[in-house]
């Protein structure tokens, strides 16, 4: 890491602002990486995590990036540091919103995109819409279709989990549920783990994540695998899609259809990986400087 990068590595700062849904106005932390001194000549690289997670899965990648790009990073609502609100809130719809209001209030007119997971079909979905701010989009595994056999498996346990008597029965709990993931060493799953979770009253540790949300997402499973090819065929800015070649949700044949229809894609796989990729190594994260660079 140059010089550079150590000093903006230490320059993260939590900041909030205002969603606003059918419900009333909502809460939306996030974080923002890099010296504000460089914003107005930096581009604006914005990371939004998977259905469960929270900002902290990009420290690594925001810690090798903010020396070069104004990072930000948003907890979701429901998720993270963010605000919990009624379960009919918890859609696309809600998603889109708040991330829209959230660009707005970084007074940029254009950004970079990486989206795991969730976050992918977030950006898929705000790439695709005339005007759109995104010039480049990163989709950290996820695409266009989902099978439904993927999305039943999860549903089984989004916020079904209730409380921990430690941060350790967390660690453990979280190496079985998200077992696809990689890179991660044992001091990723600990830190992890840390940054998933909160202290209660009564002393037990609970994960950052609204059990509604779990609910929410059983609700809009339908009989079909999701369906957005439409979506897909109307982005027209860059693409790499990034692919762990065990993954569950993005698989090969998915993929593939993806490379013969909709934008100009470049696709990455990364062995003994599912999913998702989690962007916690020099070769995962060099792989995206390398392609933002070329394009």
């Amino acid at each position: 890491m140059s010089h550079q990068s150590k000093q903006s590595a230490q320059a993260c700062t939590k900041q909030t602002h205002l969603g606003l849904g059918f419900h009333g106005f909502h809460r939306i932390n996030y974080l923002e990486w890099g010296n504000a001194k460089h914003f107005h000549r930096q581009e604006t690289l914005f990371c939004v995590h998977g259905l469960t997670r929270n900002a902290r899965d990009f420290d690594y990648l925001a810690s090798k990036l903010c020396g070069d790009y104004r990072v930000v990073c948003p907890d979701v609502v429901g998720r993270g540091d963010s605000d919990h609100i009624p379960e009919d809130g918890y859609n696309y719809l809600q998603y889109n919103a708040d991330m829209n209001a959230l660009i707005a209030r970084l007074r940029v007119s254009e950004l970079n995109w990486i989206g795991s997971s969730m976050g992918g079909i977030i950006g898929m979905v705000l790439a695709s819409i005339p005007q759109t701010p995104i010039k480049r989009l990163i989709i950290n595994d996820i695409g266009p279709e989902v099978p439904r056999e993927a999305l039943v498996a999860i549903s089984k346990y989004i916020g079904r989990s209730g409380d921990f008597p430690n941060v350790e029965a967390i660690e453990a709990y979280q190496r079985e549920i998200y077992h696809e993931f990689a890179p991660m060493s044992d001091q990723d799953w600990r830190q992890m783990a840390e940054q998933s979770s909160r202290r209660t009253k009564q002393g037990t540790y609970r994960l950052k994540v609204d059990c509604h949300v779990g609910e929410a997402f059983r609700d809009s499973i339908s009989y079909f695998n999701v369906d957005m090819w439409e979506t897909w065929k109307q982005i027209t800015c860059p693409v790499l899609v990034l692919r762990g070649k065990q993954s569950s949700f993005l698989t090969q044949e998915i993929a593939e259809r993806m490379l013969s229809v909709g934008p100009k894609m470049t696709l990455v796989e990364f062995d003994d990986t599912g999913h998702t990729p989690t962007l916690r190594n020099d070769e995962q994260v060099d792989v995206i400087t390398e392609w933002m660079n070329e394009h």
